[in-house]
């Protein structure tokens, strides 16, 4: 099926990349099955990971359709593109309906992919998980992606302002072994085993980072157990309760 919208927008997101001179580093791409279903499962640092979830699809001339918010789709100019994408809209109220969905488009052979952790980490560390992707994917018979980008918070990220500018900003990308979803298995049990292997990604895109706390003029990307200035999980739990 022609991607009328998705390959324009691709295209046009590399063409960003280059004005903004983007440093990405993106390894594991092989993992990613070049045909079938799959969920790809990320970290969630900002507004920009499902471009470079999709970005990390490419090499295995694979597209992503993601589950995103439903809001995001009532955008006047994000909407019609992200159903042109054919992109899937979660309407939390009504979950099961974009389940439902999700699994058909698994079950047809697409890539879909999730954020386990549902929200924008402020603290750039993981979240807990949603069972949500270890059931789709034991539904549909796939198997689960791990993968965690990092740097892309110093673009976008909830609480502060957006740097498009031309700036060099490092992101790195790894992509992990696929991550099997037996459906004798209890999928919170897949799920913790899913978690610790985003967690290992992410720690070994920490590190092949360029930049370190005592490179940075401002550490507030980086988290505090990193010698950063980003509010502590506990502390960002805090400031939701209040």
């Amino acid at each position: 099926m022609a991607e009328l919208v998705y390959r324009p927008v691709i295209n046009l997101a590399r063409t960003m990349f280059k004005v903004w001179d983007l440093r990405i580093d993106c390894r594991g791409s092989e993992n990613i099955p070049r045909s079938g279903g799959a969920v790809l499962v990320s970290n969630h640092i900002s507004y920009l990971d499902f471009v470079f979830n999709g970005l990390a699809a490419l090499p295995q001339k694979r597209v992503v359709r993601f589950m995103a918010k439903e809001s995001v789709f009532r955008h006047k100019i994000a909407g019609p593109l992200m159903r042109g994408m054919k992109h899937i809209p979660v309407d939390r109220q009504q979950g099961e309906t974009a389940y439902a969905h999700a699994l058909d488009s698994l079950r047809s052979g697409e890539v879909v992919g999730v954020f386990p952790e549902a929200t924008i980490s402020q603290s750039f560390t993981l979240k807990s998980f949603k069972s949500g992707a270890a059931r789709l994917a034991q539904e549909a018979g796939v198997p689960l992606v791990p993968m965690a980008v990092w740097g892309t918070q110093r673009l976008w990220t909830k609480g502060h302002q957006r740097n498009f500018k031309r700036s060099h900003i490092p992101i790195t990308i790894r992509v992990g072994e696929a991550v099997q979803a037996p459906r004798d298995q209890y999928a919170g049990v897949i799920t913790r085993r899913l978690r610790e292997r985003v967690q290992e990604l992410l720690e070994a895109a920490q590190r092949a980072y360029p930049v370190r706390p005592r490179d940075a003029q401002d550490t507030w990307w980086m988290p505090a157990h990193l010698g950063g200035t980003a509010p502590t999980p506990e502390q960002v739990r805090a400031a939701e309760a209040h």
